[in-house]
Formats: C-alpha cells, sequence, structure tokens
C-alpha cells in the first residue's frame, strides 16, 4: 500500500473528516485502489457510524459518501478493535464494512505506507 488515509476526527463540528473523505475520492483518480489503504481510530470510528441526523447540529450529512468506498473498489479498509470497543459500536451499526484489527497491527500497517495523510 503506498499511501495511507488515517481518520482520527470526528465526523462534525471540525471539516477533517470530510477533507479526508474528498481527499481520498480524488486520490482513486491518480492511484490503483490497491495502492489506498484506509483506516479509523479513535474518534474516527465514528464516522461509520449509521444513522447519524447531522442536520439536528445545522451540518451537511457526508456520511453517506463513506459507501463509494465500495463503488471506488477500496477494499484495504481497517477499524481498530478497540475504539469500536470505547464507543459500544457493533460491527452491524457501520455504514460499510472495514476489517477490525487491534491497535498495534493497525500502527504497524500505517508504519509499512509510503505517504501518510491523517484527518
Amino acid at each position: 500500500m503506498k499511501i495511507a488515509f488515517l481518520f482520527r476526527s470526528a465526523p462534525h463540528g471540525k471539516s477533517f473528516a470530510r477533507e479526508g473523505l474528498d481527499a481520498l475520492l480524488a486520490a482513486t483518480a491518480f492511484c490503483d485502489e490497491e495502492e489506498i489503504g484506509v483506516f479509523f481510530i479513535d474518534d474516527g470510528v465514528l464516522n461509520l457510524l449509521n444513522g447519524q441526523q447531522p442536520e439536528q447540529l445545522l451540518q451537511k450529512n457526508f456520511i453517506r459518501t463513506f459507501k463509494l468506498l465500495d463503488l471506488y473498489n477500496i477494499e484495504q479498509r481497517f477499524i481498530c478493535r478497540e475504539s469500536l470497543n470505547k464507543f459500544g459500536i457493533v460491527e452491524d451499526s457501520l455504514i460499510v464494512s472495514a476489517k477490525k484489527i487491534d491497535r498495534t497491527v493497525l500502527f504497524a500497517k500505517l508504519n509499512q505506507t509510503e505517504k501518510l495523510l491523517t484527518f
């Protein structure tokens, strides 16, 4: 994997996650899908939580856009098991699938990439 996108920020309140998703989708125009990996850790796991209602916070709902990962064939998706447990999130409540891995394995994979973009 050449480039990794690491989502650590909550989806609403700041634009980091939305900008990261835009950058991720833009990168697919320049890279093969097997060169891109997506990682979710800490508050970043909240980006995948289904059933969010950001309109109540006067925010744009960009969460559904994560479903495009399937359309763009981005299959290297990883989510921190400890972060899911911290928030009590079960896999059925995620908007897209991602492989659950331990935090140490996640960081080991990130260390193997050529470029790391954190949002």
